[in-house]
């Protein structure tokens, strides 16, 4: 990427009265300013900063990147797996992921355990979860947070529910907004892709803050415009669906249509579509052609390689200080997200050869349609029946959503000091809500189709007969009239929360003090997905769905202890062991309660060693539990479609009822999706262990001003793992099972053709899922130059593990090194940070290395582009060059 940046910053001063006569900072203010929360425990104190691998990002370093999403910035983390972003343009054409997932948002994915498993906290605060009007979604929207309100940003790559309670299996971030500033700022960023066309991107930011008496404010607005990229202007995906195959991987849904059929006069089982354009109508046999490869449509120029979105926000924090000891606080966010992702015109998929699902299957042409060619019926009783046909004439698919995110929130927080001991104290509540919208353009009414292919005496009224027969252009604006509709759905996400906390010393140790951190939280879920009422109805032609509502609430105590063991003896300058607990009850399943140890040895100045055990947890999300029947189209590769080169596969297929005949015709397979109320929590056990080395020897030496190297391990189980089963492993084992009776076939059934016509991909709580990795970071400060001063940073993540066990002995098919499902875990991310400064000036010149993957080559197997052994195509290692000079 290449672009170009300009940025204008005013600085205005603002008059704060309460300066000139404030008195200096008395010793109990002191105090609390060097007793500071820090991720990872909820007890106040500098000692506990290295107690947790926790890592910061500062203001200041969030401008640095370049960068105007929040998720951008955090899905270049080393310990960040795969996640949603706007460059993922397919969510609408699929249909509905089982977890209630949208579009047009950011996420994180800590540990590659997925977004649902990572928790996102503002402000020490939980944050509501996203919504796209596609689903009720377990995941937040990073693009609900502006970059301009953040102070700072703290990740903890660890689990943590016995401190923070749900979700933080793989991890948590604490998100800190800023409180104030000193006068008035105004800037503007505009960057470009100068090898594609499309995707200008621009930010424009004002902001006004300061304090006054006994207070300060801050009040911020942003406007975020991205543009979008075809996927056309990409040689990769403009020139094949499959890169490298030409059209072999394209659609058989083309604007000359693909009729499959026997024909009752000759008992000929015919694949045929139209030769050309026939506006006067087509004449069969003469005007078609038996389908080939050469017929299939490429779709890929319709999509999108990075989506539009335009994001407005406004941002308002205000600290009130009541008394010396009392201090009130009031937030608020509105932010408006406008975004839109495209696919290629809405195929109409009829009979049983297609399996569409739903009523698609049984639509028929009538003799009587006056633009039937064939001069007989196409019924759905013939199991050989389907016609695919396209119609570029309707214009592509146009997912459009507006989506509407608020949050309030109010506390006070305070100190006292009791029997000579500090403790500090605080309530809050907060409100959040998170609403959307989408508008569906170039999709179909099949009731409608099916009465307008029907018999002509039943079109009647508004009905237009429906011409699929003359190719492209045939199809006129009646009939797109008659035929189509405008999809309207909507979905909201909302929480509600009230929490205490109160934490301080309980007595001494001759190491030094107890300290306690204890607290309440009581929150309320609720959230709700409505689709169109043609969807609904089951009158769609495109992905159907069915309304989700639920709620439930959850009320939860915590406990945590940090003991100083031993001190300032040899080899152990500190000792000290911080357990925890958080007992939760929700109103869906019940208690359950989740503890952690930790412990931290300092054995001198330059060594800390420290390690943690933890019970996680993650309870199940509205979506999950309450989300109703709809469809996913996954692309699969059926094992059972001719020609089958492996002769024990060709005979497991005709052990399930295969017809050797069978062909797929269609690699989009649709799966049932949809939430299960019978789910469990997910339990987990993390374990981390590590260091931290700042050697005295390379202070102020001739080639270091300092020197810090961190290094950590970490393990996590996670068992009765909330998601569906990976479709393309489960359809490969039930192939290789050869037995429809088996575990691996449940849910799926083919008709009497062989058409997969049932896919059963609801959640369940699968068998497990294991990782473990390390991470390395290197801090060196060098000393200052004449020509200035220059400072590296480097962080890696390696994973040494990961798997999913689905059933026993049964794995799923991601793993470090693998690429599948539009995820990929990498066994090697490292960045490395080179910065300079001198003066006003600086520059940083930022590496990003992320190692290579091999991915199955599904559609791309025989062709040149499948490089790899076993049907596999490698992908190599790649390194990102960001720099930047202000």
């Amino acid at each position: 990427m290449a672009s170009s940046t300009i940025a204008v910053v005013f600085a205005l001063p603002v008059r704060a009265h309460a300066q000139d006569t404030a008195p200096p900072p008395d010793k109990k203010n002191a105090k609390q300013l060097e007793a500071v929360e820090v991720l990872g425990s909820r007890i106040r104190g500098a000692e506990i900063a290295t107690q947790t691998p926790t890592m910061t990002i500062t203001a200041r370093q969030l401008r640095q990147t370049g960068l105007t999403s929040l998720g951008d910035i955090l899905q270049q983390l080393t310990t960040s797996g795969s996640a949603l972003n706007t460059r993922f343009n397919s969510a609408g054409n699929f249909g509905f992921p089982p977890d209630g997932s949208g579009v047009g948002l950011a996420t994180l994915s800590l540990r590659n355990l997925g977004a649902k498993r990572t928790l996102i906290l503002v402000d020490g605060l939980r944050w509501v979860n996203e919504s796209s009007a596609s689903g009720v979604s377990a995941a937040m929207d990073l693009n609900t947070i502006p970059v301009s309100i953040v102070e700072r940003i703290e990740i903890l790559p660890d689990g943590a529910s016995a401190l923070y309670g749900s979700d933080a299996i793989g991890g948590v971030v604490n998100i800190i907004t800023k409180c104030t500033q000193d006068g008035a700022a105004v800037s503007y960023y505009v960057g470009g892709y100068d090898a594609l066309s499309g995707g200008m991107t621009s930010t424009g930011t004002a902001s006004l803050g300061g304090k006054f008496d006994r207070g300060e404010f801050f009040i911020d607005y942003e406007h975020f415009n991205q543009n979008a990229i075809s996927s056309g202007a990409w040689s990769q995906s403009g020139a094949a669906c499959v890169p490298g195959t030409g059209l072999a991987n394209c659609s058989s849904a083309t604007p000359t249509g693909r009729f499959i059929f026997t024909d009752p006069n000759t008992q000929q089982v015919q694949d045929l579509t139209l030769n050309g354009a026939f506006p006067n109508g087509a004449v069969y046999p003469t005007d078609f052609h038996n389908f080939t490869t050469a017929d299939r449509f490429n779709f890929a120029p319709y999509n999108l390689l990075l989506t539009p979105n335009k994001r407005d926000s406004v941002f308002a924090s205000t600290r009130y200080q009541l008394t010396d000891d009392i201090t009130w606080y009031v937030r608020g966010l509105y932010v408006q997200r406008k975004s839109v992702n495209q696919a290629a015109p809405e195929p109409i998929f009829l009979g049983p050869q297609f399996a569409s699902g739903g009523l698609s299957d049984t639509v028929g042409v009538d003799v009587t349609n006056p633009y039937n060619p064939f001069g007989f019926s196409l019924t759905a009783s013939d199991p050989n029946y389907g016609i695919g046909r396209r119609p570029i004439e309707g214009g592509p698919r146009i997912f459009s959503q507006i989506v509407n995110t608020w949050e309030f929130a109010t506390g006070l927080t305070g100190s006292f000091t009791w029997n000579d001991r500090d403790y500090y104290w605080d309530v809050n509540y907060s409100h959040g809500s998170n609403s959307a919208t989408q508008t569906v353009q170039g999709t179909y009414n099949i009731a409608h189709i099916q009465r307008a292919l029907g018999p002509l005496s039943q079109c009647t009224g508004p009905c237009v007969p429906l011409n699929l027969f003359g190719g492209p252009g045939t199809i006129t604006p009646a009939m797109l009239a008659y035929i189509g509709y405008i999809e309207h759905d909507s979905s909201a996400n909302d929480i509600e929360l009230y929490s205490a906390n109160l934490n301080g010393a309980l007595f001494s140790l001759p190491a030094g003090e107890v300290k306690f951190a204890t607290g309440l939280e009581s929150r309320r879920y609720s959230g709700s997905y409505q689709p169109d009422a043609v969807v609904v109805a089951g009158e769609s032609n495109g992905v159907p769905s069915l309304p989700t509502s639920g709620a439930y609430n959850v009320n939860e105590f915590y406990l945590e202890t940090n003991a100083p063991l031993l001190a300032n003896q040899p080899f152990v300058e500190a000792l000290n062991i911080d357990l925890a607990s958080r007992y939760s009850n929700y109103s869906t399943f019940g208690g359950t309660t989740n503890s952690q140890a930790g412990l931290r040895w300092q054995v001198d100045k330059q060594l800390t060693l420290r390690g943690t055990w933890g019970q996680g947890f993650r309870a199940p999300a509205i979506g999950e539990l309450y989300g109703s029947p709809a469809r996913f189209d996954a692309t699969l590769q059926d094992p059972c479609s001719a020609p089958i080169a492996n002769s024990t596969t060709a005979a497991n297929c005709a052990a399930l009822g295969v017809p050797t005949s069978y062909s797929q015709t269609n690699p989009q397979i649709s799966v049932t999706t949809g939430g299960n109320r019978l789910l469990q929590p997910e339990k987990a056990r993390t374990l981390t262990w590590g260091g931290i080395y700042s050697p005295d020897w390379v202070v102020d030496t001739g080639w270091a001003q300092r020197l810090d190297i961190t290094a950590d391990y970490y393990r996590i189980t996670v068992r009765n793992a909330i998601q569906a089963l990976d479709a393309q492993t489960q359809l490969d084992d039930c192939v290789t099972s050869g037995n429809a009776g088996s575990i691996f076939c449940q849910g799926i059934a083919r008709n009497s053709g062989g058409v997969i016509n049932a896919f059963n991909n609801t959640l369940r709580n699968i068998g497990r899922i294991d990782t473990s990795g390390a991470d390395l970071t290197i801090k060196w400060a060098l000393p200052e130059f004449s020509f200035g001063k220059f400072t590296n940073a480097f962080g890696a993540t390696y994973i040494t593990s990961f798997s999913e066990q689905t059933s026993p002995g049964v794995y799923g098919p991601r793993k470090p090194g693998v690429e599948v499902n539009d995820s990929g875990i990498p066994r090697w991310r490292a960045v490395n940070d080179l910065m300079w400064s001198q003066g006003a000036w600086s520059a940083d010149w930022r590496m990003r290395y992320m190692s290579g993957l091999t991915e199955n080559c599904a559609g791309a197997t025989g062709f040149p582009i499948c490089n790899g052994p076993n049907d596999t195509h490698y992908l190599g290692a790649v390194t990102y060059h960001d720099a930047r000079v202000s």
